[in-house]
């Protein structure tokens, strides 16, 4: 056996992404260069790590167990490295944070600060659908959560850090069109809603349930941005949170339509396991940001 640490980080990235693709996207390196890496850590190996069937890459069940092992390896290698950094005196470790898609736009604000504060920690933010978010902490994956809505099956501390408002909007030019007063648009105008299990969805059926508006025609969209170029688009009207399209609304692309019962006012919050033993570096954080959260606000949050 001769593979490398890099062959390992690698073949991990490949197993957790079932996709070629989506590793190498994800280890910015080209689609030739990891799938000769991953070729080159198969030789070694009288069995298969993987196979293909149609145009889908799975992992056997040999290579689901090497994945483990090199999962503990390079968890030691990162322990080693950690060790070192912090007989120098220096902060270090993991951190590690699950994000809903829309908190794309507010989460790296409170962390550039305290990473760039701390270069001896690793930090990784995983920013996916509410479903994998409640996921990764009910299972302990990450140390923190990012969410708008909390989740009522977990029991959680929590650190409110900026007001999360959602509005009726459309796209500028469908909206100069539009025939008809603005009460009719839930009942003749298409409307466009993220998928299943979204906070934005979830907040906007709300909405609409409450009123008990009949809907015409249901667009579904599976992220903030394909919502918010949809609707600048033209294909309907939307529930959205301004976070995410203050620079379409500046630029004249989407327009706010005023609708009484909006905007919807949540709160994003930073969240953990009330039982999880935090990690040195994960303490430090949350002290960073009990210090820091209403500076950080007021610097790049002002207009909210």
């Amino acid at each position: 056996m001769n593979y490398t640490l890099h062959q390992l980080q690698i073949f991990l990235e490949i197993v957790e992404k079932r996709s070629i693709t989506k590793a190498s996207e994800a280890l910015f390196l080209t689609q030739p260069a990891v799938s000769i890496q991953l070729k080159k850590f198969q030789d070694q190996f009288p069995l298969p790590l993987t196979e293909v069937i149609g145009r889908q890459l799975y992992v056997t069940a040999f290579g689901e167990d090497i994945a483990k092992a090199a999962r503990r390896i390079l968890d030691e290698v990162a322990t080693i490295d950690y060790r070192t950094k912090e007989y120098q005196g220096k902060l270090a470790g993991k951190l590690s944070i699950s994000v809903v898609s829309t908190g794309k736009y507010v989460m790296p604000y409170y962390l550039s600060g305290f990473v760039n504060m701390h270069p001896g920690i690793d930090f990784n933010m995983d920013v996916t659908n509410k479903q994998k978010v409640v996921r990764d902490l009910e299972e302990n994956r990450v140390d923190f959560a990012l969410v708008s809505v909390l989740p009522e099956n977990l029991s959680l501390q929590q650190l409110p850090l900026l007001k999360n408002s959602l509005y009726l909007v459309g796209g500028s030019e469908r909206e100069r069109n539009r025939k008809g007063k603005k009460e009719t648009i839930f009942k003749e105008q298409p409307l466009l809603f993220r998928e299943k299990g979204s906070a934005t969805r979830n907040a906007m059926e709300a909405f609409i349930y409450e009123k008990n508006f009949p809907v015409a025609k249901k667009i579904e969209l599976t992220s903030n941005e394909a919502l918010k170029q949809a609707v600048i688009a033209g294909l309907g009207y939307s529930i959205m949170p301004m976070i995410g399209i203050r620079n379409a609304v500046e630029q004249g692309d989407i327009t706010v339509i005023p609708y009484k019962g909006l905007p919807i006012h949540t709160q994003w919050n930073i969240v953990w396991l009330t039982n999880k033993k935090l990690s040195p570096a994960a303490k430090a954080f949350i002290a960073y940001l009990e210090e820091n959260e209403q500076a950080i606000k007021k610097k790049y949050f002002s207009w909210v």
